[in-house]
């Protein structure tokens, strides 16, 4: 076997980024909590490994963190925008200084191809370049009054404390996805990454700490705490912290957005995804394929933006249908280090059986296996997290079909008639994430696109469910939470709109003409 990473590299790799073998769970900058809560072990599902342990942090540790998070928005909020973007920037550079060992570690750390680990990373990049431009760029607006003398116009304010809440899949990316924006809004930080990958995070924390030493950031503008799921329970029920942004199953959101919305708080909520494909009679097969395999394969169908679904025209059911079992046949499947693997593993075991659970159930309920799964052993495939993605016919209106299986097991299902019939089935789900239809049939994208089209918060034509650039607002209606992050004007969820109103005459006009004499 050629040598890789795990073989010669990694202890490397943690050094770099400054992960010990046991390391402490809370942090508020270049500050570590000694916390002494429930030891969490990382281990890669890569070769079932233990990479490191992290000493979880508890309610004390908790509490300290937001104190300091406090002191710290009170001085953060009054740092003029641009120069905040200015530390952001800095950030950027750094990210990429550590681009290959970050990326590297996301990949052992998660299972993802390292590809995709290093353009997680880029993506952070991404986000922060796009931050720095904002910071100049948090526009109100300027209205006319009805009164004579008199200014009218609207301005948007920092926050406060913003706590963050995310999954193992992406365990970087979607964090600066809040961050970059956050801190350019003047808001504060308050991290608790999933316990599946601690290692990843602590690495971040220790880059943005450098970086803020370097331009006196003051400590508590970035924090850490690494724990169980009571963290994230008090980060929900706490008043002071007036946004939670939680990225995960909709399941979690729920509980999430159930108890912020129960204190009257904001939630920004990134839950899960049932996306489709439409393929209609025209579309080009060279397009197809790679997109549909990728979306359902890609990460090990361990996105929120993984295909699920293919919703098929009849016409042409079959030829799509054998383009893609043969596509499947020429899968790679093993160390997600090694590039010439497609497909790496599942997180772990609890995934490995939510797989094997959701193949049983699609037969049960009348479905015909295509590509059958299973979990795969040997060399190599020592962690027994190692699947082969599946691909089964099954109708949309099957139990298993309207839930998200976190895993590479893909649905194929025909429609008939026109457009319309294709996208009701596209929307007869309880997601809205993403969703797309492959077609060279202008007045079909058109009607896809329209209000009467894809109910998703993203639609694609000619590409695929998977994957987005940081320039459009990211997010999804209905069970997916109706959450936006990233680009476009998703920066206005951090931040306060204040409308404002001046009087510079020597009367004193009331609104809508109402006449108060004294």
């Amino acid at each position: 076997m050629a040598e890789t990473l795990i073989d010669s590299g990694i202890k490397e790799i943690l050094n770099q980024l400054g992960i010990n073998e046991i390391n402490k769970g809370a942090s508020t900058g270049s500050y570590w909590f000694n916390t002494r809560g429930e030891k969490i072990d990382s281990i890669s599902p890569v070769d079932g490994q233990l990479i490191a342990s992290v000493n979880g942090a508890g309610e004390n540790d908790y509490e300290a963190t937001i104190i300091k998070a406090q002191e710290a928005f009170l001085e953060w909020r009054m740092v003029p925008a641009p120069k905040r973007g200015e530390v952001v920037r800095q950030l950027a550079e750094k990210l990429r200084e550590y681009k290959e060992p970050l990326g590297k570690l996301v990949s052992y750390e998660m299972g993802k191809s390292l590809q995709e680990g290093l353009g997680e990373v880029q993506e952070m990049i991404d986000i922060c370049d796009f931050a720095v431009g904002l910071s100049r760029q948090l526009h109100g607006l300027t209205m006319h009054s009805e009164r004579f003398g008199h200014r009218m116009y609207e301005q948007y304010h920092p926050l406060g404390i913003v706590g963050i809440i995310s999954a193992f899949n992406f365990p970087v990316a979607v964090w600066n996805w809040n961050t970059a924006l956050a801190w350019v809004c003047g808001d504060v930080c308050v991290w608790k990454p999933s316990e599946k990958v601690p290692l990843t995070a602590i690495a971040c924390q220790k880059i943005t700490a450098e970086v803020f030493a370097a331009n006196d950031v003051p400590e508590g503008v970035s924090c850490l705490v690494i724990g169980d799921a009571e963290i994230g329970k008090l980060m929900a029920a706490d008043k002071r912290v007036p946004l939670v942004s939680a990225t995960g199953s909709t399941r979690m959101g729920k509980s999430v957005g159930a108890t912020v919305g129960e204190r009257l708080g904001r939630s920004l909520l990134e839950l899960g995804g049932n996306n489709a494909i439409i393929i209609t009679p025209d579309s080009d097969l060279k397009i197809v394929v790679p997109g549909a395999v990728f979306g359902a394969v890609g990460t090990a169908g361990q996105r929120c933006t993984s295909t699920r679904r293919l919703i098929i025209h009849d016409s042409i059911y079959d030829k799509v249908k054998d383009a893609i079992v043969n596509a499947y046949k020429q899968l790679k499947i093993g160390n997600p280090l090694d590039q010439n693997n497609h497909v790496g593993p599942l997180i772990d075991k609890d995934a490995v059986n939510m797989y094997l659970a959701a193949l049983d159930k699609v037969v049960e309920e009348g479905g015909n296996v295509l590509v059958p799964g299973e979990v795969l052993s040997g060399e190599g495939y020592e962690s027994g997290c190692y699947v082969r993605p599946a691909i089964a016919e099954a109708e949309n209106t099957f139990e298993i079909v309207q839930h998200e299986t976190f895993a590479p097991i893909l649905y194929l299902m025909k429609y008939s008639g026109g457009v319309e019939n294709a996208i009701a089935v596209q929307n007869g789900v309880p997601q809205g994430l993403s969703s797309a239809i492959m077609t060279n049939n202008l007045r079909d994208a058109e009607k896809f696109l329209s209000a009467a089209g894809s109910d998703c918060g993203i639609a694609n034509v000619n590409i695929g469910t998977s994957g987005a650039e940081i320039g459009g607002a990211f997010g999804g209606e209905k069970e997916t939470g109706g959450g936006r992050e990233s680009g476009s004007d998703a920066w206005k969820v951090y931040m306060r709109r204040q409308t404002n109103t001046i009087n510079y005459t020597d009367e004193l006009p009331l609104a809508q003409g109402i006449k108060f004499d004294l």
